[in-house]
C-alpha cells in the first residue's frame, strides 16, 4: 500500500475511495474501506483510502477534541492489512475547513482523486461546517461521474459501533467488549522510560510506558495481555494506576508491564502493550508481602488466559 501524504503527491488515475476519519479503524470503518477496495476491484480501478490528520476537533474545538484510538502510523498499518491500494491523508486545518462541501467534491474527489466511485458511512458529513450530506454527495456524483455506497452504519447490540462507544468502553475498562467492536484488542503504545525500580525490588520487573499524547487511557486496574517489542511478542501483566500501596498521589496515571519470562534491558524502546483481560481493581494492600502474594496470583491468571 502506498501512504500519500498530501493530495499534491496523488497520481491522476481513477480511484474508487473510502472517505472517512477512521480513528481505531474499527470493525464498522472496516465495512466502508471494504466497501471501496470491493468496488476498485470489481471496476478495475485503485482502491484508495482517504482520512484526515489530525483529526477536525483538533483544529476547530480543540477542547472537544477526543482521544485517539491510534496514531496516524498505527492506523495506516491497520488500513493496509484490508489490502487498499493507497492512504491518503489529507492535512486538515483552518484553510482546509473552509473548503465547501461542492468545492470539496470538485477539488478533491474530481480534480484530485479521479473518484470513480466512492464509499462513506451513512453518518458522513463534510465540507464547512459539515453541510455536506451522503444526499449532497450523491447528487454530486450523478454531476461529477462517481457512484456513491452509503454503507449503513454497523450495529452491536442496539447501538452502533463508534469510536466514542469504544473510547467509553475503555474508559469502564471493558476491554474484552471493546475488542469485539475494534476487531482486536485495544492497545496503548509509546516508549519505554525509567519508573522508580520498585517492581525489581519485588521480584516483578516491569517496563514503564509513557503513552502517545492523546492516548485514551484504560480504567484503572491489572490487566492481562501481551507487550510487542521490535522484533519480538511476549505475554505481559499490565497494571494501569496509581500504586496505592505506596503512595497517596494521584498526580498522573502509571502504566506498568510485567513481561513473563523476559529480562533485557528496553529502555527507550519503543513498545505496544495489547490488553484482553481485566483482572481485578487496583488495590491497596496492607503489607507488601500481601501485595508480592497476589502478584504471583495474577501472573498464574495471565498464564492460563494466554493458554
Amino acid at each position: 500500500m502506498i501512504v500519500r501524504q498530501s493530495l499534491l503527491d496523488v497520481e491522476p488515475a481513477p480511484r474508487a475511495v473510502a472517505i472517512g476519519s477512521f480513528d481505531g479503524v474499527h470493525t464498522g470503518h472496516r465495512t466502508v474501506i471494504g466497501s471501496a477496495v470491493d468496488a476498485g476491484s470489481r471496476l478495475g480501478i485503485r482502491s484508495a483510502v482517504v482520512t484526515f490528520h489530525p483529526h477536525p476537533l483538533e483544529v476547530l474545538r480543540p477542547e472537544l477534541a477526543p482521544p485517539e484510538l491510534s496514531s496516524l502510523a498505527r492506523k495506516a498499518a491497520l488500513v493496509e492489512e484490508l489490502g487498499p491500494d493507497e492512504l491518503v491523508v489529507i492535512r486538515f486545518d483552518t484553510a482546509f475547513s473552509q473548503i465547501s462541501a461542492d468545492d470539496f467534491s470538485d477539488q478533491v474527489l474530481h480534480a484530485a482523486l479521479d473518484a470513480r466511485h466512492v464509499s462513506v458511512g451513512e453518518n458522513f458529513r463534510y465540507g464547512n461546517r459539515a453541510r455536506g450530506t451522503t444526499e449532497t454527495l450523491a447528487a454530486a456524483g450523478a454531476r461529477l461521474g462517481f457512484d456513491v455506497t452509503v454503507v449503513p452504519l454497523l450495529r452491536a447490540g442496539d447501538e452502533p459501533v463508534s469510536s466514542s462507544r469504544i473510547r467509553g468502553l475503555l474508559a469502564d475498562g471493558a476491554v474484552e467488549e471493546a475488542a469485539a467492536l475494534l476487531g482486536r484488542p485495544p492497545w496503548l503504545e509509546g516508549a519505554v522510560v525509567r519508573g522508580d525500580g520498585r517492581g525489581r525490588d519485588l521480584g516483578f520487573p516491569t517496563a514503564n510506558l509513557s503513552p502517545l499524547p492523546r492516548t485514551p487511557l484504560p480504567a484503572t486496574g491489572i490487566y492481562a495481555g501481551s507487550a510487542h517489542l521490535p522484533g519480538s511478542d511476549h505475554t505481559a501483566a499490565i497494571s494501569v494506576g496509581y500504586n496505592p500501596t505506596f503512595t497517596d498521589s494521584r498526580d498522573a496515571v502509571r502504566i506498568e508491564a510485567y513481561l513473563l519470562d523476559f529480562d533485557r534491558d528496553i529502555y527507550g524502546s519503543p513498545i505496544r502493550l495489547q490488553l484482553t483481560h481485566r483482572l481485578r481493581d487496583e488495590l491497596r494492600f496492607e503489607s507488601v508481602a500481601a501485595l508480592v502474594e497476589q502478584l504471583h496470583r495474577d501472573v498464574v491468571r495471565v498464564r492460563e488466559l494466554a493458554g
